[in-house]
């Protein structure tokens, strides 16, 4: 769907105050420009991560401190985009660092097993409530990948249901239909949250569907969150029709001690998991039920095969073990999403009270702001905002201290307090008051 202006204001009105607002950008970031115009050399686009890029071109962040980042200008902002969630910890956690210096004294590419990699598996295994056995990827694309070869070889079948605006990882993306660079499953594409559809395609091909893999809620698609009943019906219908159910946590294990299966207790065959789990370093997992989990098992004959030279490297089994359990404890998690659920609340009061075709969507630490205030509750649906309103949202926040991400989304760190929060909704506010003839 094609975005659309407010009624009564002129697309020409939007674009040139953004046009305003990317010269003045271009101009206060000489040095980032610099940065990009060198990696072009080197890189496509100067970039190796599509998600990060933006026009004119992206900020080139030259450090962070708690929940704070620098960029190559010497520019400070607030880090509300939290590395898409992988950031949790805010920068170089004290707790964290002291456990990776330690891993680094015994020595790292041992080329053999570890304690750390039990004992890690141990907490995951312990904290979400569909994960018997696991095991460790470098991302949760790769967790991704490894649980869908599980299940098509467990069940003999080739089709996987999946949903239009779900990501899934670099090669299992369907923010705008399938991607080109897609991995050559045979995906079945439906509506999120449209249980009627959802339930007729399971019907009509229920005995060559392999998997349902479903964020429980979209993430990069703008943080949508999945109707409960939806949930309960698919875990219902994979049941039935002998398919797994796989839960893609990648992003909201982070929204409950054990996930949102754990708040919801709609428990899946199959988890992925990844992002903060590693403390901060690459980390990605896969887990489940028992039956399907020992397919992987090297004792068995006809085992599967599993391999990655940095699946159990020490440095992110140390990062990993700390960060569980010293820092984002359960308590942590709780009170994180509830800071997380009281801002987003105070956003969109303020949203309401300005009368402004605006709003953040989201569960507890993750949420995303949108140009429209319309019902959301599918991709398309935020697919109909206005494309301009959200790029001067993006360049506003810039002005005003505050990092989150190009298209919107925005992950809290357990380091960001009243002060911070207080910043934001300000900023917000201000946000609202001088682009009120567009919003």
């Amino acid at each position: 769907m094609a975005s659309q202006a407010p009624v009564g204001v002129s697309p020409d009105a939007s674009a040139r105050a953004l046009a305003a607002e990317i010269a003045a950008y271009a101009a206060r970031n000489a040095k980032s420009f610099e940065c990009f115009r060198a990696a072009t050399a080197v890189m496509p686009g100067g970039n190796t991560r599509s998600s990060l890029y933006y026009e004119p071109f992206p900020l080139t962040i030259a450090g962070g401190q708690g929940c704070r980042v620098r960029d190559a200008d010497g520019h400070e902002y607030l880090d509300f985009l939290g590395e898409f969630t992988a950031g949790v910890y805010g920068h170089s956690d004290a707790t964290i660092r002291a456990a990776i210096v330690s891993a680094l004294d015994q020595g790292i590419n041992l080329s053999g097993q570890s304690a750390l990699e039990a004992e890690l598996a141990r907490i995951i295994c312990d904290r979400f409530p569909s994960i018997d056995l696991v095991r460790f990827t470098n991302s949760g694309t790769e967790a991704n990948l490894m649980a869908l070869a599980a299940a098509t070889v467990f069940t003999g079948r080739r089709k996987i249901l999946v949903f239009e605006g779900a990501y899934h990882g670099g090669v299992l993306s369907f923010s705008n239909g399938p991607s080109p660079v897609n991995v050559p499953h045979e995906f079945l594409l439906s509506t999120y949250n449209d249980l009627d559809r959802t339930l007729r395609l399971i019907e009509a091909h229920g005995k060559e569907l392999a998997a349902i893999l479903i964020e429980p809620m979209i993430g990069s698609g703008g943080c949508i969150p999945a109707d409960v009943e939806f949930l309960e019906a698919l875990r219902r219908a994979a049941t039935a029709e002998g398919a797994l159910l796989i839960f893609d946590e990648v992003m909201t294990s982070r929204l409950a001690p054990g996930g949102r299966q754990q708040a919801l207790n709609v428990i899946p065959d199959l988890c992925t998991l990844g992002k903060y789990l590693g403390g901060g370093m690459p980390f990605g997992a896969f887990g489940g039920r028992r039956d399907v989990m020992q397919q992987f098992d090297p004792r068995r004959a006809g085992a599967l095969p599993h391999a990655g030279t940095f699946n159990n490297n020490v440095v992110t089994m140390a990062a990993g073990i700390a960060g569980l359990t010293k820092v984002f404890t359960p308590a942590a998690v709780q009170a994180l999403n509830a800071r997380g659920d009281a801002l987003r609340t105070r956003l969109n009061d303020r949203c309401r009270e300005r009368g402004a075709r605006f709003q953040f969507t989201g569960i507890g630490s993750l949420m995303s702001a949108h140009a429209t205030d319309r019902v959301i509750q599918t991709p398309s649906d935020a697919a109909g905002a206005d494309a301009g309103v959200k790029a001067l949202f993006f360049f506003d926040m810039l002005n005003r201290g505050v990092y989150l991400a190009r298209k919107g989304f925005i992950a809290l760190s357990l380091l960001i307090g009243d002060a911070e929060v207080d910043h934001f909704v300000g900023a917000v506010e201000s946000f609202l008051e001088a682009r009120a003839s567009l919003v």
